[in-house]
C-alpha cells in the first residue's frame, strides 16, 4: 500500500487525524509523524501536513525529494508570521500572547487555541468539542509547545518553494482567522506543480469540518 505519512499542527498529537485515518487506512499505510523536519520518510511517501506539520511538510519534500511522492497541504503558508513584504499572516502580537500563555498555563492556552481554531467555521460548535477532547486527556508539553511556536515565528520557505517539485495538493478552509486563505493562493501559485482546493464554510481544520470530502480528494490525488 501506497505510505500516507500525516502530520498534526501545533499543540496536536496523530490522534486529531483520526477522521481522516478511518477513512483511508484501508487503502493507505499510515505513518504519523510529529515536527521534526529529519523524520525519516518511507519511499514513495503521501506527506499530508496541517498547518505547522504542512511547514513540516514542505521541509520534508526539500530534504528528502526522493522519498516524498506527493504533498497534501492543509491551512498552509510559507511563512506564519506577517512581515512587511507578507501581510496575509498571523500578527507578531500574537504568537507572543501564545508563548506567554504556554509560559504561564499551557493547557488553558491549548483550550483558547482549539476555540480559535474553529472560528466562522458552519460546524464550529462540534468542531471545537472535538478538539478539546483530545486536548483534554493529556498533559501539555511546554518544551514541545514552545518548540514549535518557535519554528513558527522563524520559518520562512517562501525562497524555498520554487524547488519543490512533487505535485501537491493545498486545501484551505475559505474562513479560516488564523491563515487567510490568500496564503494558500499564493503557495498554488509559486509551487511548480500544485492545485488548490476551497473548502466553503471551513475554517483552519477543513478535514475536520468535511472529513469524507477530504479522504475522497486525497484518493483522488494518490491516483492522479
Amino acid at each position: 500500500m501506497t505510505p500516507l505519512a500525516l502530520i498534526p499542527g501545533w499543540g496536536f498529537d496523530a490522534r486529531v487525524w483520526q477522521p481522516v485515518v478511518e477513512r483511508l487506512a484501508a487503502e493507505f499505510a499510515i505513518h504519523p509523524l510529529d515536527h521534526a523536519p529529519s523524520a525519516t520518510l518511507p519511499e514513495g511517501a503521501i506527506v499530508c501536513g496541517w498547518s505547522l506539520g504542512a511547514m513540516t511538510a514542505m521541509q520534508l519534500a526539500l530534504d528528502q525529494p526522493e522519498r516524498v511522492a506527493r504533498l497534501v497541504l492543509v491551512g498552509a503558508t510559507p511563512r506564519f508570521v506577517q512581515a512587511p513584504d507578507w501581510p496575509d499572516a498571523a500578527p507578531p502580537e500574537s504568537l507572543q500572547a501564545f508563548a506567554a500563555g504556554i509560559a504561564a498555563d499551557p493547557d488553558a492556552t491549548l483550550r483558547q487555541f482549539a476555540g480559535r481554531i474553529n472560528l466562522g467555521d458552519d460546524r464550529a460548535a462540534p468542531l471545537t468539542r472535538r478538539i478539546a477532547a483530545l486536548l483534554a486527556d493529556r498533559r501539555a508539553d511546554t518544551a514541545t509547545l514552545a518548540a514549535g511556536l518557535a519554528r513558527l515565528r522563524d520559518l520562512d520557505l517562501r525562497k524555498s518553494v520554487a524547488a519543490i517539485r512533487q505535485p501537491t495538493l493545498v486545501v484551505h478552509g475559505e474562513r479560516d482567522v488564523l491563515m487567510p486563505v490568500a496564503a494558500a493562493c499564493w503557495l498554488a501559485e509559486h509551487l511548480p506543480n500544485a492545485r488548490l482546493e476551497i473548502f466553503l464554510g471551513a475554517s483552519h481544520a477543513p478535514f475536520l469540518s468535511e472529513p469524507e470530502r477530504f479522504a475522497a480528494l486525497l484518493r483522488q490525488f494518490a491516483h492522479e
